[in-house]
């Protein structure tokens, strides 16, 4: 189990995008064979928007969070009312909840999610996230791993946690465009005539993932290249140093 850890935690510090935290999910999860999850990151202010990390079918996460699912879901309800892991079940339309609550859990049946295990996240008594293990269909084997590695999985819960928000969250708003906070440093050098290469030596990332975080920002920012992006952004600093 120590080395299991270890090797989590060498994972999630190598992350830099939604893709690689996921898949460091994935493929700690399967370990425990959980191969079904779900990490939702509440937004921080009312006009914010979750944060969604899963394996879950991807028509269900879109359609989820168009509809705004993360205010009705009574799973994420539970979890933020109780700070304590927690099972769930079929049950859970047997009790009183709303009928759009109620028929949330109905079209949820339909992509295989019917049972699962869910860590609540709070900092303080606010609560911020929760990661989710779900499956199909109850398991003896699904109800063992949860009950022997419970604490387990609630510390990896909360060391994924805190580095999907310490690199994912977002650094600042530029131009009225919120950029996350390696999109705003690779951006930062990239003013300073730094190549994609070098910042990945600075930043310690590969070539690649500084590319693609300047694209992303580009994209963002709604201009065809790095250098114009970069260049909107020396402008703005100086206009502030003015």
């Amino acid at each position: 189990m120590h080395r299991l850890f270890q090797n989590f935690i060498d994972l999630l510090f190598a992350a830099e995008s939604p893709s690689d935290f996921c898949s460091t999910i994935k493929i700690i999860s399967a370990e425990f064979d959980l191969s079904c999850f779900a990490y939702l990151s509440l937004a921080d202010t009312p006009e914010g928007k979750p944060r969604l990390i899963s394996t879950y079918p991807e028509t269900w996460t879109s359609h989820y969070l168009l509809n705004e699912y993360q205010h009705i879901d009574p799973v994420i309800q539970k979890a933020a009312r109780h700070p304590e892991p927690f099972r769930w079940g079929l049950d859970l339309a047997d009790r009183e909840i709303s009928t759009q609550a109620r028929e949330l859990l109905a079209e949820a049946l339909d992509f295989g999610i019917r049972f699962g295990f869910t860590i609540p996240i709070q900092i303080g008594p606010r609560p911020v996230a929760a990661l989710t293990f779900a499956t199909n269909e109850k398991r003896a084997s699904f109800d063992h791993c949860i009950q022997s590695n419970e604490r387990v999985l609630q510390l990896m819960a909360m060391c994924f946690h805190a580095h999907v928000r310490r690199k994912l969250s977002v650094g600042g708003t530029f131009d009225r465009v919120p950029l996350s906070r390696r999109e705003l440093e690779c951006l930062k050098w990239a003013a300073q005539g730094k190549s994609a290469w070098e910042i990945g030596q600075i930043l310690r990332i590969s070539r690649n993932t500084a590319a693609d975080y300047l694209n992303n920002a580009k994209e963002k920012l709604g201009v065809r290249t790095v250098i114009q992006a970069a260049t909107l952004l020396a402008a703005a600093n100086k206009q502030k140093q003015n």
